[in-house]
């Protein structure tokens, strides 16, 4: 798996950015789970909201996810991974799809498989949006702080 795979999988939070309507780069964050077999990214939101109505109208993203790094021996300075992924947001139509990965997802957040289950069948589980990227452009890099 190369380096940036593993920060998509192993890493919990992330930054996704879109575009406004007046071109401005709206970012927030967001919890993911990375589908490797699929090569696709999948958030979770609600069905309404700021983000939602800018991917109605533009579907191109900006993803970014980071590790927390390490020390070598004997130097004050981090050394990061940085993950920036570029490509293009759908929405999961496909209920059957959207409850499987939201499973994932899930797995990913709750410590048992009862938690997990008790979120499915919560009334907020009918509220949730889910949103796939499809990677265009990745990169990945190994940032000193020196």
């Amino acid at each position: 798996m190369t380096s940036a795979k593993k920060v998509l999988k192993d890493e919990k939070r992330a930054a996704f950015s879109v575009i406004d309507e007046n071109g401005y780069p709206y970012t927030v964050p967001v919890n993911f789970f990375y589908d490797e077999e699929e090569n696709k990214i999948y958030i979770h939101c609600a069905k309404e909201g700021h983000k939602v109505e800018i991917l109605r109208r533009c579907d191109k993203v900006c993803f970014t996810v980071w590790n927390q790094g390490f020390k070598k021996e004997g130097h004050w300075e981090w050394n990061a991974t940085s993950v920036v992924v570029f490509g293009k947001a759908e929405f999961v139509e496909d209920k059957d799809l959207l409850e499987k990965q939201l499973r994932k997802l899930a797995a990913k957040y709750y410590p048992t498989k009862d938690e997990i289950e008790k979120e499915m069948s919560s009334p907020s589980a009918k509220r949730v949006e889910m949103i796939c990227i499809k990677p265009d452009h990745m990169t990945g890099k190994l940032v000193n702080e020196k």
